[in-house]
């Protein structure tokens, strides 16, 4: 896999945001980020949005989706 240490776009992390607030957990939050061809995964302490399909990392999620 290849990491990418770039910000995460503003209009990826706003869809993300918008999820997690109408998600009812974590879990169900990753499943719809599925919807969308995102994974989050879990790397030492901190989540990484990576693409699903491929996955290449996004980057590091803020500690609000903690």
């Amino acid at each position: 896999m290849q990491q990418n240490s770039a910000a995460i776009d503003p209009s990826v992390l706003d869809l993300i945001r918008s999820e997690r607030q109408k998600a009812l957990s974590p879990r169900e939050w990753k499943f719809r980020l599925r919807g969308y061809g995102f994974a989050v995964k879990r790397v030492g302490g901190t989540q990484i949005l990576t693409r699903l399909t491929t996955g290449v990392e996004m980057g590091t999620l803020p500690p609000e989706f903690s």
